[in-house]
């Protein structure tokens, strides 16, 4: 259950459909930096809901072949360039999605059903580019009365950085209750952590309410830091500037990787 980086990191293969939060969520930069430097290939990401500096680093590494998401952006930092453009050049497929798409289909999965209802998305473009989306009648309706299901979304690993973990594998993920719906819908969740809470998160009243326990969790590394450079407004700003190229990119990267 705890492990090191290296093996947490060893246990995403090549091909892996890996699921991965926002920018807001927690994303583990540590896991990511180290995928790159194993050169993993073919990873499938999907975003809840969103990303930023995760997907673009693994994009423009070369690393993914594939992502759902609802947007993909440094935020205040500009547009995530290296998702541009290797979306312009046709090197990676996108499915085009939408932050309460994407949330119903990995509570879908969470639930063990096949898909879910959803209204937001009639009468979008959206609809002519995700066949996998079916527009039916209400079945319970006296009247004409279409709606939207949404398939069920199955990560085969959830990815991400909490603030704290125990040595039980319980995970601390206070409000990002997100976190706990991509674990749910994968079939592996894998943490990295700040901390190493000193007792059973389960066993402290204040704690337990945010936490995503053990039973989910199946392998645990203690990394602080784990989401830098996500955490250091100098190092976004010199990333955004950097990924304009690809070659400005690469040699970013290898200082990254070696710093």
């Amino acid at each position: 259950m705890i492990t090191d980086l290296p093996s947490l990191a060893s246990a995403i293969p090549d091909g892996t459909l890996l699921a991965i939060p926002a920018d807001y969520g927690g994303p583990s930069l540590a896991v990511t930096l180290e995928l790159i430097r194993r050169k993993r290939r073919g990873l499938r990401l999907v975003t809840a809901p969103t990303s930023g500096l995760q997907a673009d680093l693994l994009i423009g590494a070369g690393v993914v072949t594939e992502i759902e998401t609802a947007g993909i952006s440094l935020g205040e930092y500009g547009a995530a360039e290296r998702f541009r453009a290797a979306w312009s050049a046709g090197t990676i497929a996108v499915k085009d999605s939408t932050c309460p798409a994407l949330h119903a289909g990995f509570q879908a999965a969470e639930k063990g059903v096949p898909f879910l209802p959803l209204r937001g998305i009639l009468g979008s473009d959206l609809l002519k580019r995700r066949p996998d989306w079916k527009v039916i009648s209400n079945p319970l309706a006296d009247e004409p009365d279409p709606i939207v299901l949404v398939p069920a979304i199955r990560p085969e690993v959830a990815l991400f950085h909490a603030p704290l973990a125990d040595r039980h594998g319980n995970v601390w993920i206070g409000m990002r209750r997100e976190l706990a719906t991509l674990a749910h819908a994968s079939s592996r969740a894998l943490v990295t952590a700040e901390e190493l809470y000193p007792g059973n998160l389960l066993d402290d009243p204040l704690r337990a309410p945010g936490t995503l326990p053990h039973l989910y969790v199946d392998q645990v590394a203690l990394v602080p830091g784990g989401s830098w450079p996500l955490t250091d407004p100098s190092s976004l700003a010199l990333y955004a500037e950097a990924a304009r190229t690809q070659s400005g990119f690469a040699n970013l990267v290898r200082e990254w990787l070696h710093g």
